[in-house]
């Protein structure tokens, strides 16, 4: 570029006057803050670069985006959940870069896209419409629709009240949600109002889509659904790839979205499965945000419904792309989980004449990045992020992304960052020297949004950063770093993790049917929400449950000694009882309910259980606890007889040498212990989540506690926890692919 050499010629160069460390940190200060004070001879040649950077043309350029949720949203044209989007609508990529195609994860879980699921056997759509509605595009609008400039403003700001409007009870009518948007349909062209009023007609009366709106929604979402259906023809109760991509793209291209600009990364529904440090797996997506584990995520995999489709559009843009950019966002749940679905890394490495760049995040996200995976102490860098792509995309991260674009806090005051700790949110630091290492370039620059700065916020600017890019492609020679090699781990391919024909939908379909047995229509309702949430619970959990049966206070007999749950599992008839007051706080509910599923899973396999006094020398020394089993034959219970065994003896009963149903276990003197059925059904519930069981979170404590520091007794006590959590993963909840070991 004859500009750049212009300005590089003198020893002493116009571009000394700019801050940043390297050449295109400086070009990229240089288009976003402008031509610093000076004399007029030094910075005329900074002035005519920043001319030449500006007036580059990249309307041609073919970039893909792809990523989830707010932050892919938000470079491709403004956050669209936001109240002020209306204000900019057109700025973000699509405005620089009008060939940008966004390649959008679908394994969101939660919110109004988590009810979807209890209904439909699609993809995750909530992340879709969020992108979509931001993929608006003026020109587009203006083509289609021969729309003036205010009309183009008009139509954006009626398109995302209607897109954004959310409601938490069933609407009387299309017209009533109409009016609770505020979305005016004369605001829009006719066609485009006429088209929106058959899609909202069909939403009340297509025999698929009625039931959604018995459940708090955003309408959004109910759109791109009924543009599916609507896709798929009458009758059809599950939707084909096809029907999922012709129905989205029409929808896309009726607001005035490019061809083929928002894509599924696949069109199989899929949801996460998440392991952490101290060997618990979990899954979906919303356990990660939700979660509150004192570990950190260690590995992410993704279980696809069935064999994984990915759209030819997705492979095509990716190959064909001059740009690729990875958005900021969930580390775990955006950018992994799309890099997990077969042929797109690939794809992406095959494309070794694109600039690739990786967004980095803002901020450290509670249950993701605010512990290190091989060291929970310290603070979270942008490093410890590469290197969890390294180690959860297979192949590694080489040939991705070269650049690592992010913002720099330098140019955040001290005081708004202090406020933002004062909430528990810390920034990722940039440990330059550690990224360089790894191969990769960093790029800190001002790609933060001004206007949120004077209101004390820090968020990325989607003008800014789309500016920033282009800096970046139009020197992109000066901007290589990929002289280090980095030690990727050779992974190949690994194995798909398919549950053949189990959508959440059909999932929650059987437990509605197993749960037909007596109960209450309120506990019932309670005890199927529960399972929902917790999708690591199997439909064979409940196998050895009867019913579940409310108990007055009047009527409780169930001795306490042992604990305070009230709730348990009846062997003799296989009913769940749970003391009535309990159950009136939703908290204790779940407890009192997880509990006694766990309890269920031993279902009757003791014969009778005895405490007996330990006497030396006639003193009493302690107790010996007895448990015998019932034959192998006569027992309903979960477990195998081996099974069983190895359960018993992580408990640490043992098992007599001269009959193999009596297991025992000593007591030293006053000393209490956890029997084992009351210990299952506590650690099933602190696998599903940690909250609900303290006593053990305060057992499993010692999981966190780096093995040098620990003394031989703790180290064995660290191995029997770890079995513990091994044996639920593999034997209770029957993650026992060999993937999860690798």
């Amino acid at each position: 570029m004859a500009g750049l050499q212009k300005a590089t010629i003198d020893r002493f160069s116009p571009l000394d006057l700019l801050p940043r460390r390297t050449l295109v940190e400086k070009l990229i200060e240089l288009v976003l803050s402008g031509t610093p004070k000076g004399l007029d001879e030094m910075t005329a040649p900074l002035e005519d670069l920043a001319a030449a950077l500006n007036e580059m043309d990249t309307a041609d350029l073919k970039v893909v985006v792809m990523g989830g949720g707010s932050g892919l949203s938000n470079v491709v044209g403004g956050d669209s959940n936001r109240a002020t989007w209306p204000q900019s609508p057109f700025a973000g990529l699509k405005e620089i870069f009008p060939q940008t195609k966004a390649i959008v994860c679908v394994t969101d879980d939660g919110g109004s896209t988590g009810e979807l699921l209890k209904d439909f056997p699609v993809i995750g759509l909530g992340d879709i419409r969020h992108v979509m509605l931001s993929s608006i595009q003026k020109a587009n609008l203006v083509r289609l629709y021969n729309l003036s400039e205010a009309q183009v403003g008009k139509a954006a700001r009626c398109l995302h009240r209607l897109f954004t409007l959310r409601f938490d009870c069933r609407p009387d009518s299309f017209a009533q949600l109409l009016a609770d948007s505020g979305c005016d349909l004369l605001e829009l062209p006719t066609l485009l109002a006429d088209t929106l009023t058959e899609l909202l007609d069909f939403i009340f009366t297509d025999h698929n889509l009625q039931q959604a709106l018995d459940r708090p929604h955003c309408l959004g979402n109910l759109l791109l659904v009924a543009a599916i259906y609507r896709s798929s023809g009458a009758g059809v109760d599950k939707p084909d790839d096809q029907a999922v991509l012709t129905g989205l793209t029409w929808l896309a291209s009726l607001i005035g979205v490019g061809e083929d600009a928002v894509l599924p990364c696949t069109t199989t529904p899929a949801h996460l499965n998440l392991l952490y440090s101290n060997g618990v797996l979990v899954t979906g997506e919303s356990k990660a945000a939700g979660g509150h584990r004192n570990a950190a995520i260690d590995r992410v995999f993704v279980e696809f419904s069935e064999e994984p489709h990915v759209p030819d559009q997705v492979i095509e843009a990716l190959t064909e792309a001059d740009i690729i950019i990875f958005a900021p966002g969930s580390l775990y749940t955006s950018i992994i989980p799309i890099l997990h679905v077969p042929g797109i890394a690939r794809a992406v490495r095959q494309n070794q004449q694109a600039l690739k760049i990786l967004v980095a995040n803002l901020w450290v996200q509670k249950g993701e990045t605010d512990l290190i995976w091989n060291d929970i102490r310290r603070r979270f860098h942008v490093s410890d992020m590469i290197k969890a792509y390294e180690r959860n995309i297979p192949g590694g991260i080489k040939g991705l992304f070269a650049q690592v674009l992010l913002l720099g806090l330098r140019d955040i005051p001290g005081s708004i960052l202090q406020s933002y700790a004062v909430e528990s949110k810390m920034p990722i630091f940039l440990d330059r020297g550690q990224v360089w290492d790894l191969g990769l370039m960093p790029l800190e620059a001002k790609i933060f949004s001004e206007a949120a700065l004077q209101r004390r916020m820090v968020q990325h600017d989607p003008a800014a950063l789309a500016r920033a890019v282009k800096v970046i492609w139009s020197v992109r020679e000066h901007a290589s770093r990929a002289d280090v090699p980095v030690d990727s781990v050779d992974v190949a391919p690994p194995p798909l993790l398919c549950r053949a024909g189990l959508t959440p939908a059909e999932r929650l379909r059987r437990f509605k049917e197993i749960l037909r047995i007596p109960m209450v229509g309120s506990v019932r309702n309670a005890l199927l929400d529960i399972c929902w949430r917790h999708w690591d619970i199997r439909h064979d959990h409940l196998a050895n449950i009867s019913g579940v049966e409310l108990v007055s206070a009047a009527n409780w007999r169930r001795n306490q000694h042992w604990d305070r749950i009230y709730s348990f599992y009846d062997p003799l008839d296989g009913v769940i009882r749970i003391h009535e007051d309990v159950f009136h706080d939703r908290r204790k509910q779940e407890v009192a309910l997880l509990v006694a599923v766990g309890q269920s899973l031993l279902g009757n396999y003791a014969s009778h259980k005895d405490i007996g006094t330990v006497l030396e020398d006639s003193y009493s020394v302690g107790k010996i606890y007895r448990l015998f089993l019932r034959p192998a034959e006569e027992r309903s219970c979960f477990f195998s007889p081996q099974e069983l065994d190895h359960y018993l003896t992580l408990v640490r009963m043992k098992q007599a040498e001269d009959n193999a149903l009596l297991y025992t276990r000593l007591v030293n003197g006053e000393e209490g212990f956890t029997p084992p059925g009351m210990l299952m059904g506590l650690t099933y519930a602190w696998y599903l989540d940690n909250r609900l069981a303290t006593h053990v979170e305060y057992k499993m404590a010692i999981t966190a506690i780096p093995g040098s520091n620990l003394v031989p007794e703790q180290l064995k006590m660290l191995d029997r926890r770890r079995k513990m959590i091994r044996f639920f993963r593999e034997v209770v909840f029957r993650h026992n692919a060999e993937r999860y070991e690798q």
